[in-house]
């Protein structure tokens, strides 16, 4: 008998949390390290939020509250849902968390059985399959379209359905390519999902608000109404708010789903952060106009990030629809060595190799499912974009062949 579950040892740990804290170990050992790794905005939490949470505190609002929201906090979500993506939900319907990753585990561990599938495009966000996994069920992978931006096709997802097939997650604009769907795109695949009524969605929104040169977002259950009563629809307040360590995710879906992520969540941390579920009342009901502002910061930043890169000898970078990442192409870099000798025959070695010799902290593409691609953040001043841009092509040129 082994001590640990034998679950846990199908169960990677976060590579981007990895690069991440290996960035931060190396910068506390003097070393300059510009790390690219992490998802944050580098923009502080608005004035606003913060001083709703310190009033907050002010008033002794610092006890425990309902498992899954306080009522102002669900009041506020379910205004959110009705204005911006046309859904109306009642606050029963609703489910606050401690982050959004946190809704989504919440969602698998209540409904997976053992053999159950979940689909998921790829690339992916490095936790949906370990989260499917925990759960006991099966990922399986979908490959987007590399020439479609890294989507997939109708097709491809009528293909991978069984009768063993549970959920769809669904990331639109997309953790780590930034690849977001049209609305005629998503309406092609709510299409195959209307033909096979046993398949739930669970849609990803995360980055919901970050969105470039005209790209209009939307949601599954918004473009095919029919689908409202199988589709969880996920959001937060890490990414558009600035307030990632605020941890405040939370969706909408049916009641009976709902009761049972609430459930899961009782017998886990029961609620999330009361202090922070009153700043997240204030961001949604709040001034929005700084969202098109950092918005727009975003887009220039992606901008100088895909020049720099297409500017290096063997990556090619697409550009992409929204979040704060791109997925460049390092094939052409395959089979070469670095500077410091390293072989560079797997996108995580040239991501290590980078690291060691440039000081630049990125997250390969394996750990997405799609190789041989880097994930960038550039969620970072435009000064740290231009370094690192800058060592990333000192790096490359670097390159001999093998």
């Amino acid at each position: 008998m082994t001590f640990l579950s034998e679950t846990l040892a199908a169960v990677k740990p976060s590579p981007t949390v990895a690069v991440t804290q290996l960035a931060r170990e190396l910068k506390a050992k003097g070393r300059d390290i510009i790390s690219l790794g992490a998802g944050e905005p580098d923009f502080d939490t608005p004035d606003n939020i913060k001083a709703a949470a310190i009033a907050a505190i002010n008033a002794g609002k610092t006890k425990y509250t309902a498992p899954d929201g306080i009522p102002e906090l669900k009041e506020a979500i379910c205004a959110k849902f009705h204005r911006e993506n046309g859904l109306t939900y009642t606050p029963a319907q609703i489910s606050v968390s401690t982050g959004g990753k946190q809704v989504l585990y919440n969602a698998l561990m209540a409904t997976l059985n053992p053999g159950d599938e979940v689909i998921i495009p790829a690339p992916f966000w490095v936790s949906y399959p370990d989260i499917v996994r925990l759960g006991q069920g099966t990922p399986v992978i979908v490959e987007g379209e590399r020439q479609l931006g890294f989507k997939i096709t109708p097709e491809a997802l009528e293909a991978a359905i069984t009768p063993q097939t549970k959920w769809l997650i669904f990331n639109s604009p997309s953790n780590p390519t930034g690849a977001g769907y049209t609305r005629d795109e998503l309406k092609a695949l709510t299409d195959v999902l209307m033909r096979h009524p046993h398949v739930w969605i669970m849609s990803d929104d995360m980055y919901e608000h970050l969105a470039y040169d005209g790209f209009q977002f939307v949601t599954p259950a918004q473009v095919e109404p029919e689908l409202y009563d199988r589709t969880l629809t996920v959001n937060g307040v890490s990414k558009a708010y600035a307030m990632t360590g605020w941890r405040i995710g939370y969706a909408g879906g049916p009641e009976h789903l709902i009761a049972a992520m609430r459930k899961i969540q009782g017998q886990s941390t029961t609620n999330p952060s009361s202090i922070s579920q009153w700043a997240a009342v204030e961001a949604l009901t709040g001034p929005q106009d700084f969202l098109g502002t950092r918005c727009e910061a975003f887009r220039k930043r992606r901008d100088l990030v895909v020049e720099g890169l297409n500017g290096c000898p063997g990556i090619t970078c697409a550009v992409p629809e929204g979040a704060f990442y791109v997925y460049p192409s390092v094939a052409d870099c395959m089979g070469k060595v670095s500077k410091g000798g390293t072989s560079i025959t797997t996108d995580e070695e040239f991501c290590t190799a980078l690291l060691e010799e440039e000081g630049v902290a990125v997250v390969f593409g394996t750990a997405f499912g799609l190789s041989p691609y880097f994930r960038v953040s550039y969620a970072e001043s435009e000064a740290v974009l231009k370094e690192a841009c800058l060592r990333i092509k000192r790096f490359c040129e670097g390159l001999k062949d093998g």
